[in-house]
């Protein structure tokens, strides 16, 4: 018995499918985004494709003077209940999951009248867009659950060897160009445009899950969590070369983010250019003044609040001299002329810089001055005064994390001074920055800090004097009058003893030990402020 080889094979399967595929006669159009589909609607009828289709999208195509069939005319059956019934019929949906090589199918299809349809044009209503208004209510949400249009969505991807669906403005320009030059599509679109079918119906229905599940009051946590991103890019590798990694985005609406930023300038953003990003964005969207982060490792080595930005820029950088060459930074304001002239300053050299926006003048000095301009990246976020999610989820093996984010201002009326010694007005300003500053340090996290201004951080030790002994080591003589903030409280007087020279200290208190820790404090002439409120970050 002859046998056949693999070519053999992988030809006569391309041929199966090539006669599997359809010749596009009969398409079903219902748009709620007809963003380019005049045009795609009208190469259609000139392909010979017979166009049917529903209410306003019906009406759009009859105001362009495109022959459109309303479906009503072929299923015989009008539409009703204010249009939530139209497409929901046997003609219809038999005419998109008939399997035409299924000769039982067929049989069944001509007995009743169906005809197939090979085209499938559907993008689903306008729901997020509509849950996003003020004030809107459940109500007016409900009516914007598309019921019709996901279930074509998912029967035309389901019978995909057949039938072609389309959801997306953005694809109409490749079927197109099959359509022209076969009159068909190929079986490896038809299953890619399938796999980005199902991801729209995905989408759709976690927006709808989310939106109701964040209006049940009851509940501050919903029975169930669900998420959906979209492949943005995938990038060169990981954490490390030997890792594979893409970048996904949130299909909602959300505060200025690294995802949707723009970049200006720049090679491709790495998987730790992204990490870092991220870190610095959320670090200076904190603060009110103008605040200038500085990222290495997903911890700020410098950091600064000015009233004047490119102050605030030359402290940030001048924190840690060492630990900022190649950083990230991140800024809460238009970076100006005056910060980017110091940035390109002999010597300094950062990764990526991301910040609402850049000025013209700013964007010309970094991509011409410094010797790292054609690869420095630069990010255009937008404005920040849109908060991000309260929430944030973290994966962990077979599972995930689900907790309110650390963003909420502490109470201050609830600090108390328990030392004899009690901080200056300047000195708590510092404790105030030191405070917020090592929210952002991974725990046992350990800030130095003096004018608005990181001298020194202490990050990721398993001990909290380890901590207290880094950071008073890169804060180095700079030292003197500066003040000490800790994450957590200290659970023995070591570290207190191990930052003798510091002024002032900010903790939240709580240990079995904390009156022995104010005794150190008290001998050694340091302030120390109980804030009664943890900011440990793993």
């Amino acid at each position: 018995m002859e046998t056949i080889n693999d070519h053999q094979k992988d030809f006569l399967l391309a041929e199966r499918h090539r006669m599997n595929s359809p010749q596009i006669k009969r398409a079903l159009i219902s748009v709620s985004n007809k963003m380019g589909l005049t045009d795609f609607a009208k190469e259609l009828v000139a392909a010979g494709v017979k166009i049917f289709s529903t209410g306003g999208t019906k009406k759009h195509l009859q105001q362009n003077d495109i022959p459109v069939t309303d479906i009503t005319d072929y299923t015989g059956f009008p539409e009703m209940m204010d249009g939530r019934l139209k497409t929901l019929h046997p003609k219809v949906h038999g005419g998109i999951l008939c399997r035409r090589d299924n000769a039982e199918d067929m049989d069944i299809a001509a007995d009743h009248g169906i005809e197939p349809f090979d085209l499938i044009v559907v993008n689903l209503y306008p729901f997020e867009a509509t849950v996003a208004k003020e004030g809107v209510t459940d109500a007016e949400a409900i009516e914007n659950i598309d019921i019709g249009g996901p279930t074509m969505v998912r029967a035309a991807a389901k019978n995909h060897e057949f039938c072609t669906i389309v959801t997306n403005p953005g694809q109409y320009s490749i079927v197109l160009e099959q359509i022209k030059a076969t009159g068909r599509t190929t079986l490896a679109l038809r299953r890619s445009l399938m796999l980005d079918a199902f991801s729209h119906t995905a989408a759709y229905d976690t927006a709808i899950s989310q939106f109701f599940a964040g209006r049940n009051d009851k509940e501050t946590f919903p029975g169930a969590i669900t998420a959906h991103y979209t492949r943005s890019t995938v990038l060169r590798y990981g954490e490390n070369p030997h890792q594979q990694a893409a970048l996904y985005a949130e299909t909602k609406n959300q505060a200025a983010n690294i995802v949707a930023s723009r970049q200006l300038n720049g090679k491709e953003l790495s998987y730790n250019n992204i990490l870092d990003l991220d870190a610095a964005l959320t670090f200076v969207r904190s603060f009110d003044q103008p605040a200038v982060a500085v990222l290495k490792h997903n911890n700020p080595c410098g950091a600064a609040v000015d009233s004047v930005l490119s102050k605030a820029v030359e402290k940030a950088m001048a924190g840690d001299p060492l630990s900022a060459f190649g950083s990230i930074l991140g800024f809460n304001r238009e970076v100006d002329a005056a910060s980017a002239e110091f940035l390109a300053t002999p010597g300094l050299f950062v990764e990526a810089i991301v910040a609402p926006k850049f000025s013209p003048e700013a964007l010309e000095i970094l991509t011409t001055k410094p010797k790292w301009k054609l690869n420095v990246r630069l990010l255009e976020c937008g404005s920040l005064s849109t908060k991000p999610s309260r929430w944030i989820t973290r994966p962990i093996t077979g599972g995930a994390l689900l907790q309110e984010a650390d963003v909420a201002k502490d109470p201050e009326d609830q600090w108390q001074v328990v030392t004899e010694v009690k901080p200056t007005e300047e000195q708590m300003n510092d404790l105030r920055f030191a405070w917020e500053v090592v929210r952002h340090v991974k725990s046992n996290a350990i800030t130095i800090c003096k004018n608005g201004m990181l001298l020194g951080a202490g990050a990721g030790q398993m001990s909290r004097v380890d901590s207290v002994k880094i950071a008073v080591e890169k804060a180095g003589d700079r030292i003197k009058d500066a003040v000490l903030a800790s994450d957590a409280f200290f659970p023995f007087p070591d570290g207190i003893e191990a930052a003798k020279d510091v002024v002032a200290v900010i903790q939240p208190g709580g240990s079995r030990n904390d009156s022995i820790v104010i005794e150190t404090c008290n001998k050694l002439g340091i302030a120390m402020v109980f804030t009664g409120r943890r900011h440990f970050k793993h």
